[in-house]
């Protein structure tokens, strides 16, 4: 399997744009799927995820997160929310791209460029189906990029269909024979 990388976040975010696009003007302020936040939110959450996620890649800090935050105006429409998505996922993107092989950059421990990559592609895809969940849109994350994250962010995971098996590794949905989770956490981190 191909390592994640820029390319695999760029079509990610461009998956979410496309899927989430033609509903802009419905009402986001519904909860995403089973979250408490609402659609809104959860689409200011990813960007702002992916704009942390290039910082970090750019700086390069060995021991905690930059000090900053990225806040999408209030009264921002959820297509402007999108344009936000969009230029974050640029910028991680761009910083992944321009990333050596042997960069290491702090989340929760060392994570190298394709735990980052692999990190931007699952917060696009899982709260993308958040949002449709919230909105009523008929959608599935696309099944490769689903086997890639699991490949790089949890190792342990069961055998299956990678969407299923992505959806309860994140506690958004059963799956035969295991108990759903309640609690969850991805390995990013590489060993020093």
């Amino acid at each position: 399997m191909r390592r994640t990388d820029h390319r695999d976040v760029e079509t990610a975010v461009a998956e979410m744009t496309r899927v989430l696009g033609p509903h802009t003007t419905e009402d986001w302020s519904v909860p995403a799927g089973s979250l408490e936040w609402s659609c809104w939110t959860t689409a200011a959450h990813v960007a702002h995820d992916l704009l942390a996620y290039a910082g970090q890649v750019a700086a390069r800090p060995t021991d905690a997160y930059l000090p900053f935050d990225l806040a999408v105006r209030t009264g921002a429409a959820p297509r402007e929310v999108l344009q936000v998505v969009t230029a974050g996922g640029g910028l991680l993107g761009s910083a992944l791209a321009t990333a050596g092989p042997g960069i290491r950059a702090w989340h929760w421990g060392p994570t190298d460029a394709t735990g980052f990559a692999a990190m931007g592609v699952a917060e696009v895809l899982l709260h993308t189906h958040d949002i449709t969940q919230g909105l009523g849109v008929r959608w599935l994350p696309p099944a490769p990029m689903c086997a890639a994250v699991i490949s790089r962010l949890f190792p342990d995971a069961p055998p299956g269909d990678p969407v299923r098996v992505l959806l309860w590794c994140t506690g958004r949905g059963a799956l035969a024979g295991r108990p759903r989770r309640t609690s969850w956490t991805w390995r990013a981190a590489v060993s020093p």
